[in-house]
């Protein structure tokens, strides 16, 4: 708080401040409010008026002349303000204090550059503005048209709606006379009573009607009153824009959707007819769900409901129904029925007729089968000049391959490799199916043996022409003439015996006749005339699959027609796929496969079957439709096959047979799908009525984590044929104990598991009879009880052996000797025709004549 006095005359003056200094803009005016409240209470406001500046005339205005001096203050008023008397003689006020120096060159030029921007501001300013105003007045004239269209629009519907009332009214009129005057009179004509002092009141229709029919001094009757519209102010709804600014005043008109709304909706109700009911023909599966039904009928789900519910049925919308009670829904609802199978997804894949003309020659497929360690594999790597027999685990082919050569006359053979061990003859079987020629190997030194009868049935079976390749005839012990004989015990006759079988006497190792033998193949396939079209989508057979570690799955197929290419979508079995990548015979990538040709397929979305058919279809769709029915059949089957569903009486009675034995449980995992299965038939073989391999899970590839872990829930063990187990897989087994076995030669598999297998049956008993006694006497002995006189008839008698007591040759008592004495002393044993007592355990009832039985019995372990 400062204070500050002067001295006036006798006066004293003081000025006193209380509030903070401020700086008063120019121009600002202050005055003070005051404002009432309730219960008498006050309150003063101070409010400051700023006057506008207005642009330019400050600056053009020229700089006031300094002040040579400050005015002195005046005294201060006894309330606290100052009391300002100017001069009157004064045209302006005088200046506050504040000098004012001469502007220099440099603040001049910023004040004038300071004002050009602001007078090129104000120009865009302004033409912004117009600009603006413009494009409002543009929207206000469409609107405007709008606005004007909708009047249009509107007075027409007014009109033509009075005129299709006046029509109705005229109608009605027309209509009351030819009912009658009298009821027309009698509903229309109102009588009025009038009272005396009392004025009628009439409406105006009334009035208009009967101006005649007054009485003459009658009082003019008063017109009803017209009732009053109060119109009420509806508050403005949504957000405030340009548009809703601008058409605050008008009154709210419909828009001219709803206008057209309005009138399609008379429209319906002045015309309605009855829709025609749609006839459709509805595809009927085998089974199909309640909702899909109402689908392809297009009609509501709770009609079919409804129907089902007057048949007895309560079914929900997700239930399934078979064909005959959709076929009776879809024909009371009034629709055509085409019923399918559930296989017609399958139609058209295969066996579609070719054209004739469109036949090309193709190369022979050729199956090389016999025994094992005949010499295929070693045949054909001569031929190719390769050396697969080298790579195969024990010498014997595990796998089944296929291999295209170029003969010496330039034409192109396709071979397929089959194993010769007993394990795989499906594996044989399969390559049988696809081949045109049989090549029956057969060694000199060893003659005929059981693959080798399995192989000519095969080919029997196939109906391909054989060929005999009579192989090791280098070797000193050869005798093709035997191999000969022995082939007409299976009804193959050679020509060289006057048959029409081909035979070719070869040497694998010294390369012998192999020419010959081309020479054969060459010439049977000139018979049989081959030919297919290539110009048309792929048809073949999956000779062999496996799960590749870097490429995935892969197949190997055979193209029999049509020629497979690099982008494909290819069917096999339940899987489908785009051919990413196809892979020769050799090892290098091509770009197409025509008819015979052998090819490794990329692209797969899992590791199809061996023997499954391989064709090639126009959509991704038609080959999830196709994949989707074959895996629900195979789950079907195996479900089936797994729950044991009743069958035939020999299979009820199999299984009664079956139902106590032991299972030994099983995991494989196999380098390709055929070795697999020729795992899974040979460990089937060994199975006996007490135990059997049960095959939890067999796949392709390498054994993972998830193997472990239902190998452990289900106490199995794990087997890999060419396989291993990864790191993670290795670990889990470890921490869960899980033993993991190895192989690479199937003889080893099969053996080992047949070893484990025998471990599970029971232990036999073995009886070995020791010595017959006959009961002479029978003595009664206190504390001890009945003791049997016998004589040893033949072997020995021995104590604590077991014996049954014969009577007439009936056994009627198994037990154990208790005492065995002679001449009141034990004896461990006694010998034939010597005399000696015998007590029995826990059996007393004995007679002279009866034959004692003395045997030993022995625990023996069983093997399969």
């Amino acid at each position: 708080m400062a204070e500050s006095t002067e001295k006036t005359g006798d006066k004293k003056l003081s000025i006193t401040t209380s509030k903070t200094l401020t700086l008063k803009p120019r121009g600002s005016e202050t005055g003070v409010v005051r404002q009432s409240f309730s219960h008498g209470r006050t309150k003063s406001v101070v409010v400051e008026k700023v006057r506008s500046r207005t642009p330019g005339k400050a600056e053009a205005a020229p700089p006031p002349a300094a002040a040579p001096a400050t005015p002195a203050k005046r005294p201060a008023a006894p309330g606290g303000k100052a009391a300002a008397a100017p001069s009157p003689a004064a045209p302006a006020p005088k200046p506050s204090g504040v000098v004012l120096h001469t502007l220099t060159d440099e603040e001049r030029s910023r004040r004038a550059h300071a004002l050009g921007d602001a007078r090129l501001r104000e120009a865009e300013e302004r033409k912004i503005a117009e600009e603006d105003a413009r494009i409002r007045e543009q929207r206000a004239a469409v609107e405007r048209a709008e606005r004007a269209a909708a009047e249009a629009r509107k007075r027409e519907e007014d009109e033509r709606r009075k005129h299709d009332e006046e029509v109705k009214h005229k109608a009605d009129e027309v209509a009351k006379k030819r009912l009658g005057g009298e009821e027309a009179a009698t509903t229309t004509t109102t009588t009025t009573v009038a009272r005396p002092g009392v004025r009628p009141v009439v409406t105006p229709e009334e009035d208009d009607e009967a101006p005649r029919a007054r009485r003459p001094g009658a009082g003019r009757p008063v017109l009803a009153p017209k009732p009053t519209r109060t119109v009420v102010q509806q508050k403005p709804r949504g957000r405030l824009t340009v548009v809703t600014a601008f058409k605050a005043d008008e009154e709210p008109e419909h828009s001219v959707a709803a206008f057209k709304r309005r009138i399609q909706r008379r429209k319906k109700e002045m015309v309605a007819e009855p829709k025609e009911k749609l006839v459709r023909e509805v595809t009927i599966p085998e089974v199909i769900t309640i909702q899909e039904l109402a689908n392809r009928m297009a009609e509501p789900a709770r009609s079919v409901i409804a129907i089902l519910m007057k048949q007895g049925q309560m079914m929900k919308i997700t239930d399934s129904i078979d064909a005959d009670t959709a076929q009776l829904i879809a024909e009371e609802l009034g629709h055509t029925v085409k019923r399918v199978a559930e296989s017609d997804v399958e139609e058209g894949l295969f066996d579609v007729a070719d054209d004739p003309e469109a036949l090309e020659p193709r190369p022979p497929v050729v199956t090389v089968m016999g025994h094992v360690d005949h010499g295929k594999t070693s045949l054909l790597d001569t031929i190719r000049s390769t050396e697969v027999a080298a790579g195969e685990a024990g010498g014997i082919t595990q796998h089944i391959g296929a291999y295209q050569v170029t003969s010496p006359s330039g034409s192109k053979i396709t071979f397929i490799d089959t194993p010769g061990h007993a394990a795989f003859t499906a594996m044989r079987a399969r390559g049988a199916r696809v081949t045109d020629v049989v090549v029956l190997v057969v060694a000199a030194d060893d003659g005929v043996m059981p693959q080798t009868v399995e192989a000519i049935n095969h080919a029997k079976a196939a109906k391909a022409p054989m060929i005999v390749a009579i192989n090791k005839i280098d070797k000193p012990d050869a005798k093709p003439e035997r191999v000969r004989t022995e082939l007409l015990q299976h009804e193959i006759q050679v020509e060289s015996l006057g048959g029409d079988v081909l035979d070719v006497e070869v040497s694998a190792t010294k390369k012998i006749n192999l020419d010959k033998l081309l020479e054969a193949i060459g010439l049977q396939s000139e018979l049989l005339d081959l030919k297919a079209n290539p110009a048309r989508p792929a048809e073949g057979t999956v000779i062999e699959a496996k799960l590749d570690r870097g490429r995935g799955p892969v197949a190997t197929v055979l193209v029999q027609r049509g020629t497979l290419r690099t982008g494909d979508i290819v069917v096999a079995g339940a899987e489908w796929g785009r051919a990413r990548a196809l892979v020769s015979d050799t090892g290098l990538p091509v770009s197409s496969a025509g008819p015979s040709t052998p090819v490794e397929v990329l692209g797969f979305a899992g590791t199809p079957d061996a023997g499954d058919r391989l064709a090639v279809v126009h959509s991704e769709s038609r080959a999830r439709e196709v994949t989707d029915y074959r895996a629900r059949q195979k789950r079907e089957k195996t479900a089936a096959r797994a729950s044991g569903m009743r069958g035939s009486l020999e299979q009820m009675m199999a299984q009664v047979k079956t139902s106590g034995r032991k299972e030994f449980p099983l995991v494989i995992k196999a380098d390709v799908q055929g070795s697999n299965e020729a795992i899974a038939g040979a460990l089937e073989k060994l199975g006996t009525d007490e135990v059997a391999a049960r095959i939890l899970h067999s796949g392709v590839g390498g054994i993972t984590e998830s193997d472990i872990r239902l190998a452990e829930t289900s106490n199995a063990a794990i087997i890999g044929f060419n396989v291993r187990a990864n790191k993670e897989a290795r670990e889990a087994a470890e921490r869960a104990g899980i033993e993991i076995r190895y192989y690479n030669i199937i003889y080893n598999l099969v053996d080992d598991v047949k070893q484990a297998m025998s471990g599970l049956l029971a232990p036999s008993v073995r009886e070995t009879l020791l010595g017959n006694a006959l009961i002479l006497e029978i003595f009664k002995v206190s504390k001890v009880g009945s003791i049997a006189g016998c004589r040893v008839t033949d072997g020995t008698v021995e104590r604590g052996a077991n014996v049954r007591l014969l009577r007439d040759n009936v056994v009627i008592h198994e037990g154990k000797l208790s005492q065995l004495k002679r001449f009141k002393d034990d004896v461990r044993e006694v010998s034939a025709g010597q005399e000696c007592g015998m007590a029995f355990e826990n059996y007393q009832d004995m007679k002279v004549g009866d034959v004692i039985e003395c045997y030993r019995s022995e625990t023996v372990q069983r093997s399969l």
